[in-house]
């Protein structure tokens, strides 16, 4: 092998290696929340040990960061398919029964991961709230192209406001999953998503 292939291999090791932990802290994360993950557990359950965590990362601030990026990640590229591709209201009532679906799968228990880092830490280190707020737009502006589609295609009036109701689908996502989790129940969520797209609707063209 040479020098440089070997260079290559270690990266892509070194690559595995760091998702392998930042995995296997989303996971711990969203089951037993931030402050009840620790370093060492996360060490146990990866396989790996301290100095390979410290060799990624500064201190578990910084794994907490690279969590909500990953996290962010997944639960963005969930949602993708839909809001990236809008045919028409249709889209939206898939979307809508895709969320739905993924909450009564669960038993409704977790939340969305990404609602559930953001409750936990919004008000901790200023650093990683602006790293919450960055993933939190990146969901936000695809509602916002998503919501440019359907002008693309006519379907709503061009002077409806893409801002405030990317923000408002978003609101109602983020509050119909809190609910659902509270209350072990998808009604809500879907009631709340049913009055979000309805709100979209009063611009229909």
């Amino acid at each position: 092998m040479t020098e440089a292939a070997a260079a290559r291999a270690l990266t892509l090791k070194g690559q595995r290696t760091r998702a392998k932990i930042v995995d296997t802290a989303a996971l711990l994360m969203f089951h037993d929340g931030v402050a009840g993950t620790t370093i060492e557990g996360v060490c146990e359950s990866a396989g790996v040990g301290k100095s390979q965590i410290y060799h990624y990362f500064s201190d578990k601030n910084d794994l907490v960061r690279a969590v909500i990026e990953s996290q962010a990640d997944q639960v963005l590229g969930g949602h993708d398919p839909y809001l990236s591709n809008i045919l028409g209201w249709e889209t939206w009532d898939a979307w809508r029964n895709f969320v739905v679906d993924v909450q009564r799968k669960a038993q409704c228990v977790g939340g969305c991961p990404l609602g559930s880092l953001a409750n936990e830490l919004a008000d901790s280190d200023d650093l990683t709230r602006k790293v919450l707020v960055r993933s939190f737009q990146r969901w936000e502006m695809a509602f916002l192209d998503a919501v440019q589609q359907m002008k693309d295609l006519g379907l709503i009036r061009q002077d409806a406001n893409n801002g405030f109701i990317a923000t408002t689908l978003l609101a109602a996502l983020q509050g119909g999953l809190l609910l659902c989790q509270t209350s072990r129940d998808v009604a809500p969520l879907q009631s709340s998503l049913n009055g979000a797209i309805g709100y979209l609707r009063t611009f229909a063209a």
